[in-house]
């Protein structure tokens, strides 16, 4: 069974018809808040990487400016589909309920059609 609120909508009152502390329908309690950014100090461990990092260079920003980066993937590019390019099977054959058999020679294929009329 479902429950009837008495005050939808009302800004006084939540969902579960229970009155809110805060009243948001009234406009003279509101505060006025100013923004204000917020400074951010440097931490010492945020100001020895800033060191660090002048120091040690990155050893691929430096490949780059100097042109010797070559882009190096890692073996991770996607493989070549595999397709059979040789010349020892003639075709493909079927034997029982959709059994894919290889045929290497015109004898063989002769037997498989055999074979399937019995």
């Amino acid at each position: 069974m479902g429950m009837t609120s008495f005050y939808a909508g009302s800004l006084r009152y939540g969902p579960t018809g229970k009155k809110r502390k805060n009243h948001f329908a009234n406009a003279s309690k509101k505060k006025d808040i100013k923004f204000t950014p917020m400074k951010k100090e440097i931490s010492s461990l945020d100001r020895m990487r800033i060191e660090q990092a002048k120091q040690y260079k990155s050893v691929m920003e430096e490949a780059i400016k100097n042109g010797t980066f070559t882009g190096d993937d890692g073996g991770m590019r996607k493989k070549e589909n595999q397709m059979y390019t040789g010349t020892l099977v003639k075709g493909i054959a079927t034997m029982h309920k959709s059994n894919a058999v290889p045929v290497i020679s015109q004898q063989e294929a002769e037997d498989i059609s055999k074979m399937r009329r019995g």
